[in-house]
């Protein structure tokens, strides 16, 4: 589900993933070189991924970086009673 804030120009997108704990938040989503992105771009220069495998690397996320001031993701893991924001 996709959201648009005209007033607090913001934009939020809402999935039904299967959440992340604080652990997958970090491992996944605090460095670009664990985000996927180095492995794409090493997959694209060996010709062994095409740009239609983008989400599979993680690499549609950081793209919001190049038109987005801040990143909020908020994520709760079926096995945990706690919700946990990543910024």
């Amino acid at each position: 589900k996709i959201e648009y804030d005209a007033e607090k120009k913001t934009l939020t997108v809402r999935d039904s993933g299967i959440g992340m704990t604080h652990d997958d938040l970090v491992k996944n989503l605090g460095t670009v070189a664990r985000s996927g992105t180095t492995k794409f771009m090493e997959a694209m220069a060996e010709g062994s991924a095409d740009i239609g495998m983008i989400g599979k690397f993680g690499v549609g996320f950081y793209s919001t970086f190049l038109v987005a001031d801040r990143v909020t993701v908020a994520s709760k893991h079926p096995s945990s009673d706690t919700q946990y924001l990543w910024e």
